[in-house]
């Protein structure tokens, strides 16, 4: 029996309840990036926009990766923050020129451009909100 299969079989959850673990995290991560997009598309101010968007993404990213990994993983907050903080470094490195790929748009958004030790503080936030949601959560 997998670790995964005795996790759920620990906790009482049976296939469907999976289903629906996977489904809430689906529609979440739907609503959060659509809620990103319209912050990226329509709101240029100084707090949402960099701040809040970027706690955000931590948490889209969260959110997606349990979609398919819908039993908990303790330290998934944690490698969510580290996988943002390494694109952020990659930022420093100008990554999208190295790629070649600062002509396009949809990538130097999704890549970015500017290294800020703002975002990885925003990031840290997001999952640590994640964290603190999630422990919640099991606790009920």
């Amino acid at each position: 029996m997998s670790g995964s299969s005795r996790e759920r079989e620990r906790i009482g959850l049976d296939e469907g309840e999976v289903m629906k673990k996977r489904v809430y995290y689906l529609m979440l991560t739907i609503f959060l990036l659509a809620v990103e997009v319209l912050i990226a598309l329509f709101v240029h101010d100084r707090i949402v926009r960099p701040y809040i968007g970027d706690l955000l993404v931590v948490v889209v990213i969260y959110t997606f990766i349990r979609i398919w990994l819908p039993d908990s993983v303790r330290l998934l907050p944690l490698y969510v923050f580290l996988f943002a903080t390494g694109v952020e470094i990659l930022q420093y490195f100008n990554l999208v020129e190295l790629l070649g790929v600062a002509d396009n748009p949809f990538l130097r958004i999704l890549l970015g451009t500017a290294f800020d030790v703002k975002d990885i503080l925003c990031y840290a936030a997001g999952c640590v909100l994640v964290w603190m949601v999630e422990r919640k959560i099991r606790h009920l």
